[in-house]
């Protein structure tokens, strides 16, 4: 069974067998959809993999302490 690792309510990582379905960058503190054109656009210049975690839902992230990507969820900020 594949295990993913998500980051919890606290900010701390932790393991999964269900993956996330928001992604967030921890340094900008911003959560948003897996399929965001910003993200995405991060991704593809090889900037923002590192420092990409993963989040169950949007309560959690908003627990953890990140905001809402202002791209793909401007309604939620």
């Amino acid at each position: 069974m594949k295990e993913y690792e998500l980051l919890g309510v606290d900010g701390r990582p932790y393991r999964s067998t269900t993956p996330g379905t928001l992604g967030g960058h921890r340094r900008g503190r911003i959560y948003g959809r897996l399929d965001c054109p910003s993200a995405l656009r991060w991704l593809a210049r090889g900037h923002y993999a590192r420092h990409r975690v993963f989040f169950a839902d949007e309560a959690t992230a908003r627990a953890a302490g990140y905001r809402p990507c202002r791209v793909c969820r401007p309604d939620r900020s």
